[in-house]
Formats: structure tokens, C-alpha cells, sequence
């Protein structure tokens, strides 16, 4: 694999990765109610989609998903579910007035935090049929079945995973750097309502997603 394709899908898995999407949403979401470690936790899972994604689109299961009307119907309804009720649970945070203080104390343990921070990342990227039609879109253009080996197809996924990590590590960092203001309950509440209402509507755009002709 020559260094100009890599320098090219490195450009545009960057242009993918900083669109406004639900990842930064849900770190949005998850650091100032959870902290930087919980932050992290998303981001951890997001990478983990991402290999995920990869592997079965270097596979070639992900073609039948597209392929196949029921099996990408019911993975698209998957996902919208899942980021509805993502969102739900924070605008029913938001009304119930689940203040910063609950959310960010010192006391919290994150022992019970970091697993379901990981989780929700992990299954935000993965029920998200967007990122195979992605890899499927690009990879042709990268790589040549029976001829690029499995490793240099998992260096392109590698490269799409680690420029995810910086910019959500760096999305972390700012929105810690905004502990402050996450103490306070009205933002807070703001906060949690913005996200949610968001959050339901990438559901309902991903509902409303057709599989690629």
C-alpha cells in the first residue's frame, strides 16, 4: 500500500471523524455528569466499534448488511433505538433536575461508572450502520481483495481509530476543562436537555436511513 492512498484515507477518515456526529454528543453528555475518566470510558468504546466494524467489513459480512433489506433494517432500528433512549434518559435527567452535584461528586465511584461509559460508546459506534457503509465505501478504494493483506487493511482501520482517539481525547479535555461550570445545576440541566433532544434526533435520522443501491 503506497504512502499517498494512506496519506488520502487518512485525510478523509479525519473529515469523517470531526463531522458533528452522536460521539461527540455522548462525550458532551458523559464528561461533565461523569467526569474525565467516564470521557475516556466512550472514547475507549468508540475505538472498540471502530475494530469491530472494520473486521467485518475486511470480512465481507457488512456487505450483506447492505445488501440485505431485513439485516440493515433491523440493525438501523437497533441503532435508532439505542440513541433514543440514550437521549430519553437525558432529558428525563434533565426535568427531574439530576443536579451536577449528584452527578460529578467526589464520592462517586468510578469503578461503576467507567464500565457503562465504555459500553455506551462502544454500542453508540457499533449499532451505527453509517460507519460500515463508510469502511465499505472506502476500503475499495485502499485496498484489493485477495491482494492487500489482512494486515495492511487493519493499519487503515488502526489510522481511522487512533485519529477518533484524539479528537474525542481532545473533546474530553476541553469539555473537563468546563468542570466548573458543569457544577452548576442549571447548566447542567441545559446541558442534559440539548443532548437528549440531539441525541432522538440522530435516532430518528438514522431510522430514517436507506441502505446504499
Amino acid at each position: 500500500m503506497a504512502w499517498s492512498e494512506i496519506l488520502t484515507f487518512t485525510l478523509v477518515a479525519s473529515l469523517l471523524v470531526m463531522s458533528p456526529g452522536p460521539n461527540g454528543v455522548l462525550i458532551a453528555k458523559t464528561v461533565p455528569s461523569s467526569g474525565k475518566a467516564a470521557g475516556f470510558a466512550n472514547v475507549a468504546g468508540f475505538v472498540a466499534a471502530f475494530y469491530l466494524h472494520g473486521a467485518l467489513a475486511i470480512l465481507g459480512i457488512s456487505i450483506i448488511l447492505v445488501q440485505s433489506a431485513l439485516a440493515f433494517t433491523i440493525v438501523k432500528y437497533l441503532g435508532a433505538a439505542y440513541l433514543c433512549w440514550i437521549g430519553i434518559k437525558a432529558l428525563i435527567a434533565a426535568y427531574r433536575g439530576l443536579g451536577a452535584a449528584q452527578d460529578i461528586a467526589p464520592s462517586a465511584k468510578p469503578k461503576r461508572t467507567l464500565a457503562p461509559a465504555f459500553v455506551e460508546g462502544l454500542l453508540t459506534n457499533a449499532l451505527n450502520p453509517k460507519v460500515s457503509m463508510f469502511y465499505l465505501a472506502a476500503f475499495p478504494q485502499f485496498i484489493t481483495i485477495g491482494e492487500t493483506s489482512a494486515l495492511s487493511s487493519f493499519t487503515l482501520v488502526f489510522i481511522h481509530s487512533m485519529i477518533n482517539a484524539v479528537w474525542f481525547g481532545a473533546m474530553v479535555l476541553l469539555f473537563s476543562k468546563l468542570a466548573a461550570a458543569a457544577r452548576n445545576e442549571k447548566f447542567t440541566r441545559w446541558l442534559k436537555g440539548v443532548t437528549g433532544t440531539v441525541f432522538i434526533g440522530f435516532g430518528v435520522k438514522l431510522a430514517t436511513l436507506r441502505a446504499a443501491s
